[in-house]
């Protein structure tokens, strides 16, 4: 989705949320993005792990039918 950006989008990017946000916001919000991506992360982790648990007892309980 973001492949074609390229540096000079990342540049507009970055002076258009300057003048959004203000040089005094922009750690804020850069901290703020941070913590969600780091809870997101966690949380789709534990998910990932329930699967895969779930997987691996699905299939010994298969294999002791077998």
């Amino acid at each position: 989705m973001f492949n074609n950006i390229g540096i000079p989008g990342l540049i507009l990017i970055a002076i258009v949320a300057l003048v959004i946000f203000g040089p005094s916001k922009l750690p804020q919000l850069g901290r703020a993005v941070g913590d969600t991506l780091r809870e997101f992360r966690s949380s789709t982790k534990g998910i990932v792990e329930d699967i895969t648990e779930d997987k691996k007892s699905e299939e010994q309980q298969t294999n002791k039918l077998q």
